[in-house]
């Protein structure tokens, strides 16, 4: 059965508000499941070791959990994309000061560092480190609009987009993969891409 349109995403208000609960381990398991490769890539993009990205993603998730409380959504002084990238350089820059300071690299963050310290962090000298989160920001919402548009439609169709549009392959060899004619295979994207467009610009709407 399809999720309401009001249960998708962990980027809406009503999910954010539920993130507030430390108890709620169906909202945080999406959450994370959602963000950890929007913060890992950027992390390994920043110039960070596979280890050290991977603490960006575990101490990101922490630090938003111990924001989350006194947290109040207001897309009109900020989104939620701006806000995530602003805590993430904030944990790339302090894997940055780990490094200098000579900490062995398997050592796990210190989770108790005061966040007060770590927002006083300068943003790591990353050039183009905007450019690079609006890369994986795209992917990450990409991703997201895919897998709700999957849910809506029938499985064949998906199946059809999927080979001819994601992983271009000549329509007539789609066609013949899953015993369709080519002009399904061509309606599936028309229909598809649309409902596509549509989730990716209600995410930018809410995010951005």
């Amino acid at each position: 059965m399809t999720k309401p349109r009001e249960e998708f995403l962990p980027t809406r208000h009503s999910l954010l508000e539920r993130l507030k609960r430390w108890d709620d381990q169906e909202s945080w398991r999406d959450f994370f499941e959602q963000y950890w490769g929007l913060l890992y890539s950027t992390a390994l993009r920043a110039g960070l070791s596979d280890s050290e990205a991977q603490d960006v993603v575990q101490d990101t998730i922490i630090l938003v959990s111990k924001k989350m409380e006194g947290f109040k959504y207001d897309p009109a002084v900020d989104s939620f994309k701006g806000w995530l990238l602003y805590l993430t350089r904030k944990r790339i820059a302090m894997e940055y000061r780990k490094r200098a300071r000579g900490r062995p690299q398997q050592t796990p963050a210190d989770l108790n560092e005061p966040t007060a310290e770590i927002e006083a962090l300068p943003d790591p000298a990353v050039p183009g480190l905007e450019k690079v989160w609006d890369e994986e920001w795209h992917q990450t919402m990409w991703d997201a609009a895919i897998a709700q548009v999957k849910k809506q439609v029938a499985m064949k169709q998906f199946q059809m987009f999927d080979l001819y549009v994601v992983k271009e392959r000549p329509a007539r060899e789609v066609a013949q993969a899953l015993g369709v004619a080519v002009a399904q295979v061509y309606l599936a994207k028309h229909r598809v891409s649309a409902l596509v467009k549509h989730e990716l610009l209600q995410l930018k709407a809410k995010l951005e």
